[in-house]
């Protein structure tokens, strides 16, 4: 039985999509891609895909739609780009994994390309991946594989888990045999590309694999993506992101699946990448910038047993930082470290840790300060309680109780505290709160919290996250554009799934497993307690920071999509969150210690 057919009969209620082919996907119809299986052709130096576009910077030579078989009998195909020499001169073949097409999609439709100059791509890189046109000129092959099920590869597309590891398993082992391979293979690229990575490592190994880059990507989709404190999360997303495949056969409904497997079970279990199995050298990026990858890049960083790791913490949007030429010669360094066994310092040159702080705009960013591990030895936990009668966030309990609401079903709504800072002040890692609070109208809450950095008149900051020639207030909002602040989640009857063993030694970074729930009786108070996901952020003296409560994602202004998705979510009424007396609500921040250095 093959691997296809074991979840398919693991999971008799997993569905499957028909995509559409690629001459009739609205993504793809007009890029006149055409199937052109062993299609060799020369890019000769200085060759141009299209006017304003980067140059080729070595002779390299393109193997379109080259079939690569796996043990089922299934074939994925790849484009190959590699230096014309490397019949002679074999070099390291690098893997980006994607389900969008080989080059089909691009950066062109990103408001102002994320802040990329249309130079500094070629046009031949794949969505999230790395760019043949530079690579190439590195010594380097760069090969873009569309997935199982994707445009013209064979079989059924599955959202990571076992099919995906093992076919990604025979793909190394196909390019580590070839002639013009040195024997070594690495994979690089960011967001899905990167969540390939590190799913294949976290479940299979290679000898022929000597390096990953997983550029900011998730660990768990669970928890991280589409059910983030146990509740429906990015399902419009998901039904978008299925869609979006272009194939021939069936695409797995994660849709569905996100409806019908409410609690992290087998199903989600199986998708699910243990990062401590990870054994290869690793180089990974994140940003607090990031909304959707910077818990997964810290947990693969955190608990990956690698003993050769690498963290980047840089301080603007993840596809700005895959093209800039710092960042590439960074990367080769790595690459070259492990790929080709050069000896070129990279071990000893570079911190194990590399921390970039947000300013917002009126205070400079920290950007990559080297730090050893993370959370930062020396932060101190502050706590902070919340103050109804004032709305702010104080020192000392209250001594008074009071009740703070909010309707947890408008989208507008939110309970707000603040606090300024008095002095110079550093926050790093990982944030929690602890609430008192109860319903009168439901038997569950589901409790969104957000950070927001203030002004010294309290208004909220945020900005674009990416070298950009437009002012904030006419850019869009929407978190691949701007950066807001950390959020946290939690479903109410999702208490009862507090994993100790998981739970920091601290306390501050609390793990539920979301595997079963109890329901609140109405009107009974119960703390709940949500770790914030990591943030970094600077504040002059007399800044602040606002603590947000809510029913809803609190990021981005309301979207189309959120107010669908508030639909799906357990909320009535009106949330009272209570503090002061015996109901100690509140906020402790992991606050760096010393002098701005």
């Amino acid at each position: 039985m093959t691997t296809t057919e074991k979840l398919k009969s693991r999971f008799p209620d997993l569905n499957f999509v028909k995509p559409l082919p690629v001459d009739k996907h609205p993504r793809y119809e007009k890029s006149g891609i055409k199937f052109s299986p062993n299609k060799r052709t020369v890019l000769p130096k200085g060759h141009v895909k299209e006017d304003g576009r980067k140059k080729v910077l070595a002779d390299t030579l393109l193997n379109s739609d080259t079939p690569i078989k796996l043990r089922d009998g299934v074939h994925v195909y790849a484009d190959i780009f590699r230096p014309a020499n490397s019949d002679e001169h074999p070099v390291p073949a690098v893997i980006c994994w994607s389900p969008y097409g080989k080059t089909s999609i691009s950066l062109d439709m990103i408001w102002h390309r994320a802040g990329v100059p249309k130079d500094w791509t070629s046009g031949y890189e794949t969505f999230e991946g790395l760019d043949p046109a530079e690579w190439t000129r590195r010594g380097y092959a760069i090969v873009n594989v569309d997935a199982r099920g994707v445009q013209f590869s064979e079989g059924t597309y599955f959202f990571w888990g076992d099919q995906e590891a093992e076919d990604i398993h025979d793909t190394i082992d196909y390019l580590s045999k070839q002639p013009w391979c040195n024997g070594s293979v690495c994979m690089g690229g960011n967001s899905y590309l990167a969540k390939a990575q590190v799913s294949f490592a976290s479940r299979q190994s290679h000898p022929a694999l000597k390096a990953l880059a997983p550029w900011e990507g998730f660990t768990d989709i669970y928890r991280q993506l589409y059910l983030r404190g146990g509740f429906s999360m990015n399902n419009v997303f998901a039904a978008q992101y299925q869609w979006g495949v272009a194939g021939e056969e069936g695409v797995e409904d994660v849709a569905q699946m996100v409806k019908t497997h409410p609690l992290f079970d087998d199903y989600w279990a199986q998708k699910y990448d243990e990062v401590s199995n990870i054994d290869v050298p690793l180089y990974v990026l994140g940003s607090f910038g990031n909304p959707f990858h910077v818990y997964g890049s810290f947990d693969t960083f955190r608990r990956a047993k690698s003993t050769h790791k690498w963290m980047r913490v840089h301080a603007r949007f993840e596809w700005y930082e895959m093209y800039e030429p710092k960042s590439i010669d960074d990367l080769q360094r790595f690459y070259d470290r492990y790929a080709k066994g050069i000896m070129n310092g990279w071990e000893t040159d570079t911190p194990p840790l590399r921390l970039s702080l947000h300013g917002f705009g009126t205070v400079p960013n920290i950007v990559e300060r080297s730090e050893i591990g993370f959370p930062l030895q020396r932060q101190q936990l502050r706590t902070y309680y919340l103050d109804t009668s004032v709305k702010r966030l104080k020192s000392l309990l209250p001594p008074n109780e009071a009740v703070a609401s909010y309707d947890s079903q408008d989208l507008n709504a939110s309970s707000d505290f603040t606090i300024h800072f008095d002095e110079y002040t550093e926050i790093a890692g990982y944030a929690k709160v602890r609430l008192w609070m109860s319903c009168e109208e439901k038997d569950d809450m589901d409790v969104v919290v957000q950070l927001r950095k203030i002004d010294s008149s309290g208004n909220p900051l945020k900005q674009i996250h990416f070298p950009c020639p437009a002012p904030e207030n006419e850019a869009p909002e929407g978190e691949t554009v701007k950066l807001y602040g950390p959020q946290g989640f939690l479903r109410a009857s999702s208490i009862i799934s507090r994993d100790v063993s998981r739970t920091s030694a601290d306390g501050q970074e609390v793990f539920y497993r979301h595997d079963q729930e109890e329901k609140v009786p109405r009107g009974t108070i119960i703390p709940l307690e949500i770790t914030l996901w990591p943030m970094g952020m600077v504040f002059a003296a007399g800044e602040g920071i606002k603590l947000s409560v809510a029913g809803h994602f609190l990021s981005a202004p309301a979207t189309p999509a959120i107010q669908l998705e508030k639909l799906n979510n357990e909320n009535l009424g009106q949330h009272l969150v209570h503090t002061g007396g015996k109901h100690d609500s509140c906020l402790i921040l992991p606050v760096i210690a010393g002098n701005r250095t």
